[in-house]
């Protein structure tokens, strides 16, 4: 306040008008801070009586670029939970609020009541501590608890139990499993044994995807599909070298999967959560990551987008890769040198500048999505880096990747990798 202002009271009217244009203003929060109530009807999600389909994707990160692309959701893992719902409400997404549960395939015990005990506290704590969250969509009880398992016959009573807990906790928002693909007939368990789940989520990759929704269906379940983790193509179904490293498709190749599976899926489903909108080491840093270390967002955003109603900032689309190859083949002899050949265009023509990288092949692979560590770079094997291409050279014999990034310097990137080894 500065010196000399009048401090003098306001007349009445005027007075009377203030406080009325503050209580509106209060009440209008308050009533935007309110819980949804959502419901399950038939196949259908109903947020306040609405229907509400659930797509979006995975992660911590960029919520206003999400939200942008047309996004109506995110989907949480467990502890990340508060940060995503609080973020996710500033700019107007829904949130799946996933609660980790152990997993049998890492010793826990769904028998054993001194660690089952525990996790529902657990649970407990978490859905009082999140049930009346405006952002709230639904709880996601576990993520793929049944999997790598020859005999998950445990597994089912387990979800049964939390889910009861929670319906009861918060009648308000709907249950989901989330599986690890179909199956055979892992649904036909599950409804068997877990009746108190309401929406089945899904997590499936690459041309697992299309057939999807039918065999789910063919097992009975009749309630909302939601995939909660869809992506272009998982690294055990790609191609692979003579060593055996998977190849992993680029940024383009990612973005046009993506697209047709988005067309297949639409009308079957009642959601699409994509995988994973953020960076995740898992075989390369880049293969299930929907963002790059400096937030840039790659061709799939604008799948997302053409596939959701939504679009790109300005409408910057990113960088393309028409070609990324090692012309003399992917193995040769340590005292060689050999030239990778790019060839690279903007859509928009925006000056783009190129970064090349060379990282030594994973070892710490891992399954189910469990951390991976990251692998060693070698800056030093990089030589004569260009828009058009480099040159490798100086390294000791051993399986590599070649990665290019490509940005656009407008928050749009194109990305690939080549795996190559050194006799």
């Amino acid at each position: 306040m500065h010196l000399g202002m009048s401090l003098a009271m306001p007349s009445l009217p005027v007075f009377s008008s203030l406080c009325a244009a503050v209580l509106t203003a209060l009440l209008s929060t308050a009533v935007m801070a309110q819980p949804s109530h959502v419901t399950v009807d038939r196949d259908a999600i109903l947020v306040d009586g609405k229907p509400f389909v659930a797509v979006g994707a995975a992660g911590q990160s960029r919520f206003g670029l999400l939200k942008q692309l047309g996004a109506t959701t995110v989907r949480t893992y467990g502890d990340e939970t508060g940060f995503v719902l609080d973020e996710a409400q500033k700019v107007g997404l829904k949130v799946i609020a996933g609660f980790w549960m152990e997993h049998p395939r890492r010793g826990f015990n769904y028998r054993d009541l001194a660690q089952v005990g525990p996790q529902l506290q657990r649970l407990t704590e978490f859905v009082n501590r999140h049930k009346n969250h405006p952002a709230l969509l639904m709880w996601g009880i576990g993520n793929e608890v049944e999997a790598e398992l020859k005999d998950d016959t445990d597994v089912w009573p387990g979800l049964e139990e939390a889910a009861r807990l929670v319906r009861r906790l918060d009648p308000n928002h709907p249950t989901m499993a989330i599986l690890a693909e179909a199956g055979n007939d892992k649904i036909v368990r599950l409804r068997k044994h877990a009746s108190s789940i309401q929406v089945l989520g899904v997590n499936s990759y690459g041309d697992s995807l299309p057939s999807l929704p039918g065999r789910v269906r063919a097992q009975g379940w009749r309630g909302p599909l939601i995939i909660t983790e869809m992506g272009p193509m998982g690294q055990w179904q790609a191609r692979r070298t003579s060593w055996g490293a998977a190849i992993e498709p680029t940024s383009d190749e990612k973005a046009a999967m993506l697209s047709r599976w988005f067309t297949a899926l639409q009308p079957e489903v009642q959601g699409q959560i994509v995988f994973y909108w953020g960076q995740k080491q898992e075989v390369t840093p880049t293969w299930h990551s929907l963002l790059l270390q400096g937030g840039e967002y790659s061709r799939t955003a604008e799948a997302m987008a053409a596939a959701w109603g939504g679009n790109t900032p300005q409408g910057n689309r990113a960088p393309r890769i028409s070609l990324f190859r090692f012309p003399a083949g992917d193995e040769w002899n340590k005292d060689q040198v050999v030239r990778a050949e790019l060839a690279a265009e903007d859509p928009d023509g925006d000056q783009f500048g190129v970064v090349w990288q060379v990282m030594a092949e994973s070892t710490d692979l891992k399954t189910s999505g469990d951390a991976e560590a990251v692998p060693p770079v070698f800056p030093q094997a990089v030589r004569e880096p260009g828009p058009k291409g480099a040159a490798i050279a100086g390294l000791q014999p051993g399986s590599y990747r070649l990665f290019v990034t490509i940005r656009d310097g407008k928050g749009a990137a194109a990305t690939a990798n080549l795996p190559f080894r050194i006799r």
